[in-house]
Order: structure tokens, then C-alpha cells, then sequence
């Protein structure tokens, strides 16, 4: 402990202006930020949004929970954002519950109304529609957000933080993401709700995609989110689970694919020919004529890039672990780009793999039903350009990950959004510096411990991160 505090007063004036440092890194091919987008998506800012339910329309959210809970179905609600004395009122803004373990009824239990006299306020995740009820109706030029509480991360800072790094390291199709205070007002009551400290994270949607339209061409291609649907999951090998996703208020009529087409999905059976096309390539294809192949298919370098990332954070709940949490898209320019996504589960909340801390990053998991990472990483060149990546990402001179530039940054952040943790959910009511309870490593910190990887007492995730890198 003490050596990582002497080491964080020698770099203090190096990580104190993080801003300009992490415009200084990024690679040269990274887009510009949008003006509205940045000023949403500013972790110097904490602003404020309050979103206002007529009573009817608050009940509809409980009542349709109770009949499914993992529906998708959307209320109207008003929305206002408020930030350095400036506010944005949105009206007829579509509102619904999001997550899949993590997904929870937002008041009361099943059967429950609005109780405007003793409210029993939970915590859950929620998206917001802006265009749902108001055509082309534009946040800061987006279309979707999405709200998350700090589920089983008393730090509040790893999903903020991944997404930080995807974007210090030029993964520029990473989504961005800063912090919120969340206020819920329900008509008629007394005092609106305050839910306390949430993130925002850009939605992956055709919107996203249109942004991002320099690096990938116009248009809008065939957008794919991969995860689990049953026993079947995303792993480019199985085809068994490939469709669009219809979740109904009556369960039994609700139907889910491992592979949930998000993007022109009247055009399901073209977008299934290309999937299909790709996963047979994939697996099939050897040799240099593998090699060949996926250089044309995608741009390799930035999805090692991508994937260094994924495994110096320790995010096991992804594509090469669990085949899970992922997007995929086939761009108009012929290539196909891998999108990282749902980052709350990382820097030493580990499971699923043995440690998440320490765990070599060329058998990071499954290796022989995982091609899309294992055949890349079986070409020395690649193999090679990932450990560099990996080496970048860890080292002491650049505003990455070593512990010693990500310290000062989470200190900042948890600085500016501890006088507005406590709220009237009663829930997550303080920081704490720990992984989550259900983790198989219960001694990871993030700013104190040791490097000796959860093996001797309190670790520090970061030094034990970058001590564990076999090269």
C-alpha cells in the first residue's frame, strides 16, 4: 500500500489533466466526438435527470413486470435533463426495464400499485426511447439511453471505467458512457424519488451506427446481439438460435435467440444468409487461406485491440468465456466489427473462470468452441500484435491501465459522486472498495492491496493484473 501511494505522488501531475492525456492517446483513426455527445457523456459533469410518470403510466411499468418481467414493453414518461444550469425537457419519452439476471421490480412486490404515502423504492436498470412516441424526437442527437445502477459494484466505477479505457485506447466502437443522479416522479406524490448515482451508456443502435458511418460506411448493415437463449449461446460455431427476438408481455408466447437480430429485421432471411455464410467460413477455412479471409472480413488490429482490453479488465462474462454480452455487425464496407458491451462485472468481481486477476491472456477461455478470438491468436503475427497490445495497456508510461494512471482517475470520479450516493431506495448506500459477494474472489480492491493476485490478503486488481502478464 504504501508503495502504490509513494508512486501515485511522483505521477500526480501526469494523471491529474485526464482529458487532454487521453485525447493525446488515441490512435489517429479514432472519429470525432459528436458536440451533443460529449457534453452528455462528460465524467467531469454529474448532471441530473429527472423522469415524470403520470400514475396510470408508473403502474403499467409494475403491472406489466409482474405478468413478465423480462418484457420489453414501454411507457410514456417526461423526461428533463439538468446540467450546469441548463435543462432539457423532453415530453412522451418511451421508458422501460432493462437487464436479464439483474432486472427488478422498480417499486413494491408482485401485485403491488403505487404507494404514494410509504413507497417501497428498488433499484433496477432502465432504457430510455426518445423517439417511441414522437417521431425523430433526438436526445443530444440520441435516439436511446440507457440508466444502470451500480449492481453488485460498491465501487461504482467499473462499468464507467471499462468503457473509459475502451475509449482512451482507441476502440472506437466501444459505447461511452459517464455519470447521472436519477430522480423518479410519480403523479401525485408529495416529494419525487431520488434513485440516487446512475450511469449513462450509449445505446448500440441504428443511430450508433450512423454516427459512427466514416469508419464503416453508409448506411446501416445487419446488427447482431450475441448471447445466451437456452442451452445455445453466441459462440460462432452453433446455428441453432438465430432470429429476432419478440418478448411479450405473456411469457409462453415470448421467443429468444442467441443470436438476436437488432437492425433491418424485416430482412431476417438475407441477415441470416450472411451470419450463416460467416460462421461456416470461419470454421471452416485454414491456414493462409484462413488468414486471407478474415483480413478481408475484419479489421483485425482493432479487434485485438478490443479483445486486449476485454481480458487486462478481467471481463469473463463475454464472448471467449461464456459466449455472452457482445454485439456484432456487418458493415456496408464489407467488414464485420465486434462491439463490446455490459462491463459491470470486471476489475476482480471474477467468475465462471478460476481469477479473473490472473488468469493468462492466450487461454483467457474456452479454447476450442470459441474460433472468432482462438484461430486469430493461432497466427504468429496476431498473436504477437495481441501481447504488444496487452504490454501498451499495462505499462507505467501511457494512461491506461497500470494502476498507478487508473487510480487517480477512479479517486476523481468517486470524489465527485459520493455527496449523492445515499438515496430513497435505501439500497447502495455507500462506496466501498470490493468485488461482489457472489465472486470467487472476495479480496480484490481497486485502490489498496497488494500485486499477489487474491493469493495473500487484500490485492490490488491493477497490480495484479499487470504482475500476471506472462511476456
Amino acid at each position: 500500500m504504501k508503495k502504490i501511494l509513494l508512486l501515485l505522488l511522483m505521477f500526480f501531475f501526469w494523471c491529474c489533466s485526464d482529458t487532454d492525456q487521453a485525447q493525446q492517446d488515441q490512435p489517429s483513426n479514432r472519429p470525432s466526438i459528436p458536440i451533443g455527445e460529449a457534453e452528455i457523456f462528460n465524467l467531469n459533469d454529474l448532471p441530473s435527470i429527472t423522469m415524470e410518470f403520470k400514475l396510470e403510466q408508473w403502474n403499467k411499468i409494475l403491472t406489466n413486470y409482474d405478468l413478465n418481467p423480462a418484457n420489453d414493453k414501454k411507457v410514456v414518461s417526461r423526461f428533463i435533463f439538468s446540467n450546469n444550469g441548463r435543462n432539457i425537457v423532453l415530453d412522451s419519452v418511451g421508458f422501460r426495464l432493462k437487464g436479464n439476471t439483474s432486472r427488478r421490480r422498480p417499486e413494491g412486490y408482485t401485485g403491488q400499485l403505487h404507494n404514494p404515502q410509504n413507497p417501497d423504492w428498488h433499484h433496477s436498470h432502465f432504457g430510455l426511447d426518445f423517439s417511441k412516441y414522437i417521431d425523430a424526437q433526438r436526445f443530444k442527437g440520441l435516439d436511446k439511453l440507457n440508466l444502470k445502477w451500480a449492481k453488485d459494484d460498491a465501487s461504482y466505477v467499473r462499468e464507467i471505467y471499462c468503457y473509459d479505457l475502451f475509449n482512451r485506447f482507441g476502440c472506437w466502437m466501444a459505447p461511452k458512457a459517464s455519470y447521472c443522479r436519477l430522480t423518479i416522479k410519480v403523479e401525485g406524490d408529495a416529494t419525487p424519488a431520488y434513485f440516487g448515482v446512475y450511469a449513462m451508456i450509449e445505446n448500440i443502435d441504428e443511430v450508433y451506427i450512423a454516427k459512427k458511418q466514416s469508419q464503416w460506411g453508409n448506411g446501416v448493415g445487419f446488427l447482431w446481439k450475441g448471447g445466451w437463449s437456452g442451452s445455445n449461446n453466441a459462440n460462432f460455431v452453433s446455428t441453432a438460435s438465430i432470429g429476432v427476438e419478440d418478448v411479450n408481455i405473456n411469457p409462453a408466447l415470448s421467443v429468444y435467440y442467441a443470436y438476436d437480430l437488432k437492425t433491418r429485421q424485416d430482412e431476417l432471411p438475407a441477415a441470416k444468409t450472411e451470419l450463416l455464410q460467416f460462421i461456416a467460413d470461419l470454421n471452416s477455412k485454414t491456414g493462409t487461406v484462413f488468414q486471407n479471409w478474415i483480413e478481408q472480413k475484419m479489421d483485425v488490429p482493432l479487434f485485438l485491440r478490443t479483445y486486449a482490453v476485454n481480458v487486462v479488465v478481467g471481463m469473463w462474462d463475454d464472448y471467449w468465456v461464456n459466449g455472452n454480452n457482445f454485439y456484432f455487425y456487418f458493415a456496408p464496407n464489407g467488414k464485420a466489427y465486434f462491439i463490446p458491451y455490459d462491463y459491470d462485472n470486471t476489475l476482480g468481481t471474477s467468475q465462471i473462470i478460476a481469477n479473473a486477476g490472473t488468469q493468462n491472456p492466450l487461454s483467457w477461455g474456452n479454447m476450442t468452441q470459441r474460433p472468432l478470438i482462438t484461430k486469430i491468436l493461432a497466427i504468429p503475427q496476431y498473436q504477437t500484435m495481441y501481447k504488444n497490445y496487452i504490454r501498451e495497456l499495462t505499462s507505467i508510461t501511457n494512461n491506461y491501465f497500470h494502476s498507478i494512471r487508473s487510480l487517480p482517475r477512479i479517486q476523481a470520479w468517486q470524489n465527485r459522486i459520493a455527496p449523492y450516493i445515499a438515496n430513497d431506495t435505501g439500497e447502495d448506500m455507500l462506496i466501498e472498495d470490493r468485488p461482489a459477494s457472489w465472486g470467487n474472489q472476495p479480496n480484490y480492491r481497486l485502490t489498496s492491496g497488494n500485486s499477489s493476485g487474491g493469493s495473500n490478503g487484500p490485492a490490488n486488481f491493477f497490480t495484479s493484473r499487470s504482475s500476471s502478464i506472462p511476456w
